[in-house]
């Protein structure tokens, strides 16, 4: 069973930054798309970055810039670094893993395909 934890999240003022972490056990191998999420009060579920087994990343057009998506293999663990945050980036941020081959493109930041989620850590940015 796969099992991801988050954390990281916290309060900061616009301009600021913030490093999520994801770490995961009871991996599968092979491949797959390890990626973070986000949701807003009253809004869906929305793609932020993902990156697959070869470091290829994918990122939203929304943070693209400013956010950067990596992951240690060795340790399996999963980053976000977040640069000049914004108020609209305030949000519940999850990590998310879909196992298994996949082909580039914006499906890889569809909610709906990822199998396994983390509980999430809360993002505030204030203006």
């Amino acid at each position: 069973q796969v099992r991801l934890v988050e954390a990281g999240g916290g309060s900061v003022q616009a301009g600021g930054s913030l490093r999520l972490s994801c770490a995961a056990s009871g991996t599968t191998t092979g491949s797959y798309l390890w990626g973070w999420f986000r949701q807003a009060p009253r809004k869906e579920r929305e793609g932020v970055a993902t990156i697959d087994q070869d470091d290829e990343p994918l990122y939203s057009n929304s943070i693209r810039g400013r956010f950067t998506i990596s992951q240690d293999k060795a340790e399996n663990i999963l980053y976000l670094q977040m640069n000049v945050l914004q108020p609209d980036d305030t949000g519940t941020y999850y990590c998310a893993l879909r196992p298994g081959p996949s082909t580039w493109g914006v499906a890889w930041l569809r909610p709906s395909d990822y199998k396994y989620w983390g509980q999430g850590t809360q993002v505030t940015v204030s203006s």
